[in-house]
Protein backbone atom coordinates (compact mmCIF):
# COMPACT_ATOMS: atom_id res chain seq x y z
CA UNK A 1 0.00 0.00 0.00
CA UNK A 2 2.97 2.53 0.63
CA UNK A 3 4.62 1.83 -2.62
CA UNK A 4 1.33 2.93 -4.61
CA UNK A 5 0.21 5.82 -2.53
CA UNK A 6 4.25 6.80 -3.21
CA UNK A 7 3.57 6.59 -6.61
CA UNK A 8 0.09 8.44 -6.47
CA UNK A 9 2.08 11.09 -4.88
CA UNK A 10 4.27 11.22 -7.42
CA UNK A 11 1.86 11.39 -10.30
CA UNK A 12 0.63 14.34 -8.47
CA UNK A 13 3.80 16.69 -7.85
CA UNK A 14 4.47 15.34 -11.60
CA UNK A 15 1.65 16.58 -13.04
CA UNK A 16 1.53 19.66 -11.21
CA UNK A 17 5.15 20.54 -12.17
CA UNK A 18 4.24 19.98 -16.07
CA UNK A 19 1.16 22.12 -15.51
CA UNK A 20 3.72 25.26 -13.89
CA UNK A 21 6.01 24.21 -16.94
CA UNK A 22 3.05 24.56 -19.56
CA UNK A 23 2.44 28.38 -17.95
CA UNK A 24 5.69 29.55 -17.55
CA UNK A 25 6.64 28.77 -21.20
CA UNK A 26 3.62 30.66 -22.09
CA UNK A 27 4.20 33.28 -19.94
CA UNK A 28 7.85 33.70 -21.42
CA UNK A 29 9.29 34.34 -24.58
CA UNK A 30 10.34 30.97 -25.17
CA UNK A 31 9.73 29.16 -28.39
CA UNK A 32 7.53 26.61 -26.39
CA UNK A 33 4.58 28.93 -27.23
CA UNK A 34 1.65 27.82 -28.27
CA UNK A 35 1.34 27.97 -31.98
CA UNK A 36 -2.61 29.17 -33.39
CA UNK A 37 -4.06 28.73 -36.47
CA UNK A 38 -5.32 31.99 -38.60
CA UNK A 39 -8.83 31.47 -36.80
CA UNK A 40 -7.72 32.77 -33.28
CA UNK A 41 -4.05 34.08 -34.41
CA UNK A 42 -5.47 36.68 -37.49
CA UNK A 43 -3.74 36.35 -41.06
CA UNK A 44 -4.12 35.23 -44.58
CA UNK A 45 -5.26 31.65 -45.95
CA UNK A 46 -4.81 31.56 -50.05
CA UNK A 47 -6.09 28.50 -51.63
CA UNK A 48 -4.58 27.37 -55.13
CA UNK A 49 -4.97 24.60 -57.39
CA UNK A 50 -2.15 23.51 -59.17
CA UNK A 51 -2.24 22.17 -62.47
CA UNK A 52 -1.17 18.73 -63.18
CA UNK A 53 -2.29 17.98 -66.05
CA UNK A 54 0.63 17.51 -67.99
CA UNK A 55 1.74 15.17 -65.23
CA UNK A 56 1.42 11.32 -65.00
CA UNK A 57 -1.33 10.68 -61.82
CA UNK A 58 1.77 8.75 -60.34
CA UNK A 59 3.84 12.05 -60.53
CA UNK A 60 1.56 14.17 -59.24
CA UNK A 61 2.52 13.67 -55.24
CA UNK A 62 6.08 14.48 -55.79
CA UNK A 63 5.39 17.21 -57.42
CA UNK A 64 2.84 18.63 -54.97
CA UNK A 65 5.64 18.47 -52.85
CA UNK A 66 8.35 19.97 -54.65
CA UNK A 67 5.40 23.10 -54.95
CA UNK A 68 4.90 22.65 -51.17
CA UNK A 69 8.50 23.27 -50.40
CA UNK A 70 9.02 25.94 -52.77
CA UNK A 71 6.56 28.11 -51.62
CA UNK A 72 7.30 27.60 -47.83
CA UNK A 73 10.95 28.63 -49.04
CA UNK A 74 9.99 31.61 -50.41
CA UNK A 75 7.43 32.78 -47.79
CA UNK A 76 10.30 32.17 -45.18
CA UNK A 77 12.05 34.67 -47.10
CA UNK A 78 9.62 37.58 -46.08
CA UNK A 79 10.25 36.73 -42.19
CA UNK A 80 6.69 35.43 -42.08
CA UNK A 81 6.11 33.47 -38.45
CA UNK A 82 5.09 30.35 -38.44
CA UNK A 83 3.75 30.14 -42.00
CA UNK A 84 2.17 26.73 -43.31
CA UNK A 85 1.98 25.75 -46.25
CA UNK A 86 0.31 22.14 -47.15
CA UNK A 87 -0.88 20.01 -49.42
CA UNK A 88 -4.53 19.20 -49.31
CA UNK A 89 -7.17 17.22 -51.43
CA UNK A 90 -10.28 17.39 -51.89
CA UNK A 91 -11.71 14.07 -50.64
CA UNK A 92 -12.56 10.81 -51.51
CA UNK A 93 -14.82 11.59 -54.42
CA UNK A 94 -13.54 15.00 -54.86
CA UNK A 95 -13.19 15.96 -58.97
CA UNK A 96 -9.79 14.93 -60.37
CA UNK A 97 -9.05 18.51 -61.29
CA UNK A 98 -9.91 20.07 -58.28
CA UNK A 99 -8.34 17.72 -56.14
CA UNK A 100 -4.44 19.08 -56.04
CA UNK A 101 -4.59 22.06 -54.08
CA UNK A 102 -1.96 24.25 -51.97
CA UNK A 103 -3.20 25.77 -49.02
CA UNK A 104 -1.10 28.63 -47.52
CA UNK A 105 -1.66 30.20 -44.38
CA UNK A 106 -0.19 33.56 -43.21
CA UNK A 107 -0.38 34.54 -39.61
CA UNK A 108 -0.17 38.27 -39.15
CA UNK A 109 -0.10 39.05 -42.65
CA UNK A 110 -3.92 40.69 -42.66
CA UNK A 111 -3.47 42.16 -46.40
CA UNK A 112 -4.67 39.56 -48.60
CA UNK A 113 -3.10 41.22 -51.78
CA UNK A 114 0.37 41.70 -50.06
CA UNK A 115 0.04 38.42 -48.82
CA UNK A 116 -0.94 37.18 -52.89
CA UNK A 117 1.80 39.14 -53.92
CA UNK A 118 4.24 37.26 -52.22
CA UNK A 119 3.41 33.94 -53.59
CA UNK A 120 2.73 35.51 -56.92
CA UNK A 121 6.54 36.65 -57.20
CA UNK A 122 8.20 33.09 -57.32
CA UNK A 123 8.76 33.08 -61.28
CA UNK A 124 8.07 29.42 -63.12
CA UNK A 125 11.10 28.77 -65.02
CA UNK A 126 11.00 26.59 -68.44
CA UNK A 127 13.19 25.22 -70.81
CA UNK A 128 12.21 24.15 -73.65
CA UNK A 129 12.80 23.04 -77.13
CA UNK A 130 12.14 24.28 -80.70
CA UNK A 131 9.24 22.15 -82.68
CA UNK A 132 7.22 23.11 -85.52
CA UNK A 133 8.52 25.62 -87.47
CA UNK A 134 5.34 26.87 -88.91
CA UNK A 135 4.51 27.46 -85.58
CA UNK A 136 7.22 29.50 -84.82
CA UNK A 137 6.61 31.27 -88.23
CA UNK A 138 2.81 31.96 -86.53
CA UNK A 139 4.22 33.11 -83.13
CA UNK A 140 6.35 35.79 -84.45
CA UNK A 141 3.34 37.25 -86.33
CA UNK A 142 0.65 36.39 -83.50
CA UNK A 143 -1.19 39.74 -82.05
CA UNK A 144 -3.59 38.13 -79.59
CA UNK A 145 -3.07 36.71 -76.24
CA UNK A 146 -4.66 33.92 -78.22
CA UNK A 147 -2.81 33.49 -81.18
CA UNK A 148 0.02 33.79 -79.03
CA UNK A 149 -1.18 30.80 -76.93
CA UNK A 150 -2.42 28.84 -79.63
CA UNK A 151 1.31 28.57 -81.48
CA UNK A 152 3.37 28.56 -78.25
CA UNK A 153 2.57 24.89 -77.03
CA UNK A 154 3.46 23.62 -80.64
CA UNK A 155 6.60 25.94 -81.44
CA UNK A 156 8.10 25.18 -78.07
CA UNK A 157 8.10 21.70 -76.82
CA UNK A 158 8.82 20.93 -73.07
CA UNK A 159 11.54 19.24 -71.99
CA UNK A 160 11.20 18.25 -68.09
CA UNK A 161 13.47 20.58 -67.08
CA UNK A 162 11.96 23.58 -65.28
CA UNK A 163 13.22 25.45 -61.89
CA UNK A 164 12.19 22.75 -59.90
CA UNK A 165 15.78 21.16 -61.27
CA UNK A 166 17.76 24.42 -60.18
CA UNK A 167 20.41 24.36 -57.63
CA UNK A 168 21.71 28.02 -57.78
CA UNK A 169 21.53 31.01 -60.01
CA UNK A 170 23.64 33.60 -59.97
CA UNK A 171 25.09 36.93 -61.49
CA UNK A 172 27.70 37.30 -64.28
CA UNK A 173 28.98 40.35 -65.80
CA UNK A 174 31.10 39.79 -68.55
CA UNK A 175 33.02 42.51 -70.17
CA UNK A 176 31.66 43.89 -73.81
CA UNK A 177 28.21 42.33 -72.70
CA UNK A 178 25.47 44.83 -72.68
CA UNK A 179 23.43 43.84 -70.12
CA UNK A 180 24.07 41.17 -66.91
CA UNK A 181 24.33 37.29 -67.89
CA UNK A 182 22.24 34.83 -65.36
CA UNK A 183 24.26 31.58 -64.65
CA UNK A 184 22.20 28.89 -63.67
CA UNK A 185 23.50 25.13 -62.18
CA UNK A 186 21.19 22.36 -61.80
CA UNK A 187 21.28 19.51 -59.31
CA UNK A 188 21.95 15.96 -60.66
CA UNK A 189 18.50 15.36 -62.35
CA UNK A 190 19.03 18.33 -63.78
CA UNK A 191 22.72 18.03 -65.04
CA UNK A 192 22.09 14.53 -66.32
CA UNK A 193 18.55 16.04 -68.32
CA UNK A 194 20.16 19.12 -69.43
CA UNK A 195 22.95 16.74 -70.94
CA UNK A 196 20.95 14.44 -72.45
CA UNK A 197 18.74 17.67 -73.91
CA UNK A 198 22.08 18.90 -75.38
CA UNK A 199 23.58 16.21 -76.33
CA UNK A 200 20.48 14.76 -78.45
CA UNK A 201 19.58 17.96 -80.06
CA UNK A 202 22.83 19.61 -80.98
CA UNK A 203 21.95 22.84 -83.78
CA UNK A 204 18.27 23.19 -82.31
CA UNK A 205 16.95 25.97 -80.54
CA UNK A 206 16.30 25.79 -76.31
CA UNK A 207 14.04 28.70 -75.80
CA UNK A 208 14.24 30.11 -71.74
CA UNK A 209 10.78 30.62 -70.52
CA UNK A 210 9.60 32.52 -67.60
CA UNK A 211 6.17 32.78 -66.56
CA UNK A 212 5.29 31.64 -70.19
CA UNK A 213 7.64 34.54 -71.82
CA UNK A 214 10.97 33.38 -73.49
CA UNK A 215 13.61 35.25 -71.93
CA UNK A 216 16.38 33.80 -74.89
CA UNK A 217 16.24 31.74 -77.36
CA UNK A 218 20.44 30.26 -77.74
CA UNK A 219 20.73 27.59 -80.21
CA UNK A 220 22.87 24.32 -78.59
CA UNK A 221 26.45 24.32 -80.27
CA UNK A 222 27.82 21.08 -78.63
CA UNK A 223 26.74 18.84 -75.55
CA UNK A 224 27.00 20.39 -71.85
CA UNK A 225 27.46 17.61 -69.46
CA UNK A 226 28.26 20.02 -66.44
CA UNK A 227 24.65 21.63 -65.70
CA UNK A 228 25.51 25.09 -66.65
CA UNK A 229 23.00 27.25 -68.57
CA UNK A 230 23.05 30.82 -69.29
CA UNK A 231 20.28 33.43 -69.59
CA UNK A 232 20.83 36.45 -71.55
CA UNK A 233 18.37 39.01 -72.23
CA UNK A 234 17.96 43.55 -72.12
CA UNK A 235 18.14 43.52 -68.30
CA UNK A 236 19.19 46.32 -66.19
CA UNK A 237 21.28 45.25 -63.22
CA UNK A 238 18.49 45.97 -60.62
CA UNK A 239 16.17 43.74 -62.63
CA UNK A 240 18.65 40.77 -63.36
CA UNK A 241 19.26 41.11 -59.48
CA UNK A 242 15.70 40.50 -58.98
CA UNK A 243 15.54 37.69 -60.91
CA UNK A 244 18.57 35.69 -59.80
CA UNK A 245 16.94 36.28 -56.11
CA UNK A 246 13.56 35.20 -56.99
CA UNK A 247 15.17 32.01 -58.58
CA UNK A 248 17.43 31.15 -55.71
CA UNK A 249 14.43 31.19 -53.47
CA UNK A 250 12.57 28.50 -55.50
CA UNK A 251 10.88 28.34 -59.07
CA UNK A 252 7.73 26.61 -58.73
CA UNK A 253 7.44 23.45 -60.88
CA UNK A 254 3.77 23.65 -61.56
CA UNK A 255 1.65 26.57 -62.24
CA UNK A 256 -0.64 27.31 -59.78
CA UNK A 257 -4.20 29.65 -60.00
CA UNK A 258 -5.29 31.32 -56.81
CA UNK A 259 -9.24 30.46 -56.08
CA UNK A 260 -9.81 31.50 -52.36
CA UNK A 261 -8.73 34.27 -50.23
CA UNK A 262 -9.41 35.05 -46.66
CA UNK A 263 -8.54 37.35 -44.39
CA UNK A 264 -8.74 36.86 -40.39
CA UNK A 265 -8.16 40.05 -38.37
CA UNK A 266 -6.55 39.58 -34.96
CA UNK A 267 -9.24 40.91 -33.18
CA UNK A 268 -11.65 38.41 -34.25
CA UNK A 269 -9.18 35.70 -34.43
CA UNK A 270 -8.54 36.89 -30.56
CA UNK A 271 -12.15 36.90 -29.98
CA UNK A 272 -12.62 33.17 -31.64
CA UNK A 273 -9.36 32.13 -28.76
CA UNK A 274 -11.13 33.70 -25.35
CA UNK A 275 -14.71 32.36 -26.60
CA UNK A 276 -12.79 28.77 -27.03
CA UNK A 277 -11.00 28.91 -23.85
CA UNK A 278 -13.91 29.79 -21.70
CA UNK A 279 -15.89 26.97 -23.30
CA UNK A 280 -13.43 24.67 -22.09
CA UNK A 281 -13.59 26.26 -18.69
CA UNK A 282 -17.10 25.83 -18.24
CA UNK A 283 -17.06 22.23 -19.40
CA UNK A 284 -14.27 21.48 -17.12
CA UNK A 285 -16.13 23.15 -14.21
CA UNK A 286 -19.41 21.38 -14.82
CA UNK A 287 -18.14 18.11 -15.54
CA UNK A 288 -16.00 19.19 -11.63
CA UNK A 289 -19.41 19.52 -10.01
CA UNK A 290 -21.33 16.49 -11.56
CA UNK A 291 -18.85 14.17 -10.72
CA UNK A 292 -17.77 15.28 -7.50
CA UNK A 293 -21.62 15.13 -6.30
CA UNK A 294 -22.79 11.78 -8.38
CA UNK A 295 -19.39 9.85 -7.37
CA UNK A 296 -18.51 11.38 -4.44
CA UNK A 297 -14.51 10.63 -3.31
CA UNK A 298 -13.75 8.90 -7.06
CA UNK A 299 -15.56 11.95 -8.60
CA UNK A 300 -12.58 13.79 -6.99
CA UNK A 301 -10.00 11.37 -8.02
CA UNK A 302 -11.43 11.81 -11.61
CA UNK A 303 -11.05 15.75 -11.59
CA UNK A 304 -7.31 15.16 -10.59
CA UNK A 305 -6.71 12.99 -13.29
CA UNK A 306 -8.38 14.98 -15.98
CA UNK A 307 -6.53 17.76 -14.34
CA UNK A 308 -3.75 15.61 -15.42
CA UNK A 309 -4.74 14.80 -18.60
CA UNK A 310 -5.09 18.20 -19.51
CA UNK A 311 -1.73 19.80 -18.82
CA UNK A 312 -0.41 16.01 -20.98
CA UNK A 313 -2.78 17.55 -23.60
CA UNK A 314 -1.71 20.74 -23.86
CA UNK A 315 2.02 19.68 -22.84
CA UNK A 316 1.75 17.90 -26.34
CA UNK A 317 0.67 20.57 -27.85
CA UNK A 318 3.18 22.72 -27.68
CA UNK A 319 5.91 19.73 -27.87
CA UNK A 320 4.69 18.32 -31.70
CA UNK A 321 3.97 20.90 -32.34
CA UNK A 322 0.22 21.17 -32.87
CA UNK A 323 -1.65 23.99 -34.57
CA UNK A 324 -5.23 25.17 -32.82
CA UNK A 325 -7.33 26.15 -34.44
CA UNK A 326 -11.18 26.87 -33.41
CA UNK A 327 -11.82 22.81 -34.58
CA UNK A 328 -8.83 21.83 -32.57
CA UNK A 329 -10.28 23.39 -29.44
CA UNK A 330 -13.55 21.83 -30.20
CA UNK A 331 -11.81 18.11 -30.52
CA UNK A 332 -9.55 18.98 -27.20
CA UNK A 333 -13.45 19.20 -25.34
CA UNK A 334 -14.56 16.51 -27.24
CA UNK A 335 -11.85 14.52 -25.89
CA UNK A 336 -12.42 15.53 -22.13
CA UNK A 337 -15.71 14.12 -22.43
CA UNK A 338 -14.10 11.03 -23.82
CA UNK A 339 -11.80 10.99 -20.56
CA UNK A 340 -14.70 11.34 -18.03
CA UNK A 341 -16.62 8.30 -19.44
CA UNK A 342 -13.61 6.34 -19.04
CA UNK A 343 -13.77 7.11 -15.43
CA UNK A 344 -17.66 6.49 -15.21
CA UNK A 345 -16.98 3.05 -16.76
CA UNK A 346 -14.23 1.97 -14.04
CA UNK A 347 -16.79 3.85 -11.15
CA UNK A 348 -19.76 1.45 -12.09
CA UNK A 349 -17.51 -1.81 -12.23
CA UNK A 350 -16.17 -0.43 -8.79
CA UNK A 351 -19.66 0.10 -7.43
CA UNK A 352 -20.78 -3.30 -8.59
CA UNK A 353 -17.96 -5.04 -6.78
CA UNK A 354 -18.76 -3.13 -3.72
CA UNK A 355 -21.81 -4.89 -3.45
CA UNK A 356 -20.76 -8.15 -3.62
CA UNK A 357 -18.80 -7.31 -0.50
CA UNK A 358 -15.23 -6.56 -1.87
CA UNK A 359 -12.76 -3.98 0.62
CA UNK A 360 -12.63 -1.09 -1.48
CA UNK A 361 -8.93 -1.56 -2.33
CA UNK A 362 -10.31 -5.23 -3.97
CA UNK A 363 -13.19 -3.52 -6.04
CA UNK A 364 -11.08 -0.63 -6.79
CA UNK A 365 -8.60 -3.67 -8.56
CA UNK A 366 -11.33 -6.01 -9.57
CA UNK A 367 -13.12 -2.50 -11.44
CA UNK A 368 -10.65 -1.54 -13.03
CA UNK A 369 -9.36 -4.57 -14.75
CA UNK A 370 -13.12 -5.56 -16.02
CA UNK A 371 -13.84 -1.76 -17.11
CA UNK A 372 -10.98 -2.24 -19.29
CA UNK A 373 -12.32 -4.14 -22.09
CA UNK A 374 -15.24 -1.16 -22.80
CA UNK A 375 -12.72 1.15 -22.52
CA UNK A 376 -10.49 -0.26 -24.90
CA UNK A 377 -13.16 -0.78 -27.63
CA UNK A 378 -14.49 2.43 -26.99
CA UNK A 379 -11.25 4.65 -27.41
CA UNK A 380 -10.41 2.34 -30.47
CA UNK A 381 -13.58 2.60 -32.28
CA UNK A 382 -13.51 6.64 -31.54
CA UNK A 383 -9.61 6.68 -32.96
CA UNK A 384 -10.72 4.50 -35.80
CA UNK A 385 -12.93 7.87 -36.88
CA UNK A 386 -10.45 10.20 -35.97
CA UNK A 387 -7.61 8.69 -38.29
CA UNK A 388 -10.27 8.54 -40.60
CA UNK A 389 -11.51 12.12 -40.89
CA UNK A 390 -7.54 12.84 -40.60
CA UNK A 391 -6.67 11.17 -44.45
CA UNK A 392 -9.94 11.07 -46.04
CA UNK A 393 -11.00 14.57 -44.89
CA UNK A 394 -9.56 17.23 -47.67
CA UNK A 395 -10.43 20.16 -45.46
CA UNK A 396 -7.52 22.08 -42.71
CA UNK A 397 -10.14 22.60 -40.28
CA UNK A 398 -11.10 18.68 -39.91
CA UNK A 399 -7.96 17.40 -40.48
CA UNK A 400 -6.80 19.81 -37.09
CA UNK A 401 -10.53 18.51 -35.33
CA UNK A 402 -9.37 15.03 -35.97
CA UNK A 403 -5.72 14.95 -35.09
CA UNK A 404 -6.58 17.15 -31.54
CA UNK A 405 -9.25 14.36 -30.82
CA UNK A 406 -6.77 11.64 -31.87
CA UNK A 407 -4.30 12.38 -29.34
CA UNK A 408 -6.99 13.26 -26.53
CA UNK A 409 -8.06 9.67 -26.97
CA UNK A 410 -5.03 8.18 -26.84
CA UNK A 411 -4.14 10.34 -23.95
CA UNK A 412 -7.42 9.65 -22.19
CA UNK A 413 -6.98 6.16 -21.81
CA UNK A 414 -3.66 6.66 -19.83
CA UNK A 415 -5.35 8.90 -17.73
CA UNK A 416 -8.22 6.80 -16.98
CA UNK A 417 -6.51 3.45 -16.66
CA UNK A 418 -3.39 4.14 -15.24
CA UNK A 419 -3.24 7.63 -13.54
CA UNK A 420 -6.82 7.10 -12.26
CA UNK A 421 -6.38 3.51 -11.08
CA UNK A 422 -3.25 4.56 -9.21
CA UNK A 423 -4.89 7.03 -7.32
CA UNK A 424 -7.80 5.12 -6.36
CA UNK A 425 -5.66 2.60 -5.52
CA UNK A 426 -4.23 5.03 -2.96
CA UNK A 427 -7.58 6.15 -1.54
CA UNK A 428 -8.40 2.64 -0.56
CA UNK A 429 -8.46 0.40 1.97
CA UNK A 430 -8.19 -3.57 2.12
CA UNK A 431 -10.31 -3.48 5.34
CA UNK A 432 -13.55 -2.93 5.99
CA UNK A 433 -14.35 0.52 5.92
CA UNK A 434 -17.78 2.04 6.41
CA UNK A 435 -17.23 5.74 6.05
CA UNK A 436 -14.64 5.14 3.25
CA UNK A 437 -17.22 2.42 1.73
CA UNK A 438 -20.36 4.97 1.34
CA UNK A 439 -18.01 7.38 -0.23
CA UNK A 440 -16.98 5.55 -2.90
CA UNK A 441 -20.85 4.88 -3.56
CA UNK A 442 -21.91 6.12 -6.73
CA UNK A 443 -25.43 8.32 -6.78
CA UNK A 444 -27.63 7.95 -4.44
CA UNK A 445 -28.37 4.32 -3.70
CA UNK A 446 -26.82 2.34 -0.24
CA UNK A 447 -24.49 -0.61 -0.81
CA UNK A 448 -26.18 -3.52 0.64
Amino acid sequence: MFKVRFWAIIIILLGAGLGFLVYQTEKSDSNFKFKFGLDLDGGSHLTYRADTSALKRADVAGAMDSLRKTVERRINVFGVSEPIVQVESGGLFAEAKDSDRLVVELPGITDVNQAVQMIGKTPILEFRLEGDAVAQAQLAVASTSEEVAAAMEKAYLKTGLTGSQLQKASLVFEQGSPSPIISLSFNDEGKKLFAELTKNNIGKTMAIFLDGNILSAPTIREEIPNGQAQITGQFTAEEAKQLVQDLNYGALPLPISLIETESIGATLGGHTLNSGVMALVYAMIAIFVFMIVWYRLPGLVACVALMIYVVLMLLAFKSIPVVLTASGIAGFILSIGMAVDANVLIFERIKEELRKGLSTHEAVKVGTSRAWPSIRDGNLTSLISAVILFWLSGAAVVKGFALVFGIGILFSMLSAVLISKVLLLAISSDKEHKLLTKLFNAGFGKIN
